[in-house]
């Protein structure tokens, strides 16, 4: 009996290594950086890593600030462009994020962009005052209502989004969710690829519908509630940073009460329009296509060159 688990423990291990090997040749599952918390409490990832996205087609990497793509040769004339996985954008090549796309629609700016998945509205805010240092003419701020909802405390407890505490008026930063599991994780590639098929289940279609999204917010007690939590953050964003030099760019399904609000409280705003054409987004994922991502920045381009700054 011994020397048969002995043997099966032998081919289970020698199973695993061939799988491993396997896993890496093919790309079967994708890279993912490594992250850390800077000292003012931003979630970045450890500067100049590089890897493979699913599939192996391309390839990401992380710049010596810990942010996805490269850096802009020049910080004069400087955007910033500030988001989640929309703008962290591993799915697609280096060459369809916005910085590029951008740069070429408007080549007397240089643009930079900070982006990580799971930014919300509130550590977006907190990144600017990071990036103030670089004297930036305009930071965009690319979101969705769901991040300002993400944000607010009082909505729902996230231990690894930065969140404001509304009733306090305090920032509670957000920590790494399950570091050590994760590093094996990334390293082990067949176990992370048998981790993912047992999180997604079957995969849904979620992909970004057409139509921009017009009908008000409810007028329930729940949704009175989301509105005012909103509104509470918002004068806290107004008392506690520079807002007048950030143009807050909503997705096109962007709850547009929302959007209205943010208007009345004295937020540039930009709202991505969809028209004829449903190609931004992917058939499995609602993120960016790199046509997505070209005519999203195709309308901020144009939003820029309209600006009376420049």
């Amino acid at each position: 009996m011994g020397q048969f688990l002995k043997k099966c423990a032998l081919f289970l291990i020698i199973g695993v290594f061939i799988a491993e090997i396997i896993t890496r040749m093919f790309f079967i599952t994708s890279d993912i950086p490594s992250r850390f918390i800077d000292e003012k409490g931003i979630q970045k990832y450890i500067p100049n890593q590089t890897g493979k996205w699913k599939g192996g087609n391309h390839g990401w990497s992380i710049n010596e600030q810990g942010w996805p793509g490269d850096l802009p040769e020049s910080y004069n004339n400087l955007i910033t462009i500030i988001g989640d996985s929309f703008i962290e954008n591993f799915m697609n090549p280096e060459e369809c994020h916005q910085a590029v796309f951008l740069k070429n629609l408007v080549p007397e700016l240089n643009f930079m962009e900070a982006s990580r998945s799971g930014v919300s509205f509130i550590e977006a805010m907190e990144i600017t005052k990071e990036l103030d240092s670089l004297s930036p003419r305009l930071q965009l701020i690319f979101m969705h209502n769901s991040d300002l909802e993400e944000s607010i405390l009082q909505l729902k407890k996230h231990q690894d989004i930065t969140q404001l505490d509304i009733n306090n008026k305090k920032i509670i930063h957000g920590e790494l969710k399950s570091p050590g599991l994760k590093s094996i994780l990334y390293n082990w590639k067949f176990v992370y690829y048998l981790y993912n098929r047992l999180q997604s289940g079957q995969p849904k279609n979620t992909k970004t519908q057409n139509a921009k999204i017009t009908v008000p917010l409810p007028n329930s007690n729940e949704e009175q509630n989301i509105r005012e939590s909103i509104k509470l953050l918002l004068e806290y964003t107004i008392s506690n940073y520079n807002i007048e030099d950030k143009v807050l760019v909503f997705r096109p399904d962007a709850n547009t009460e929302v959007i209205k609000l943010t208007k009345e409280m004295g937020f540039k705003t930009l709202h991505l329009q969809i028209t004829n054409d449903d190609s931004w987004s992917f058939d499995y994922d609602n993120h960016w296509t790199c046509i997505g991502h070209q005519k999203a920045a195709e309308q901020v381009s144009k939003f820029l060159k309209s600006y009376h700054h420049f």
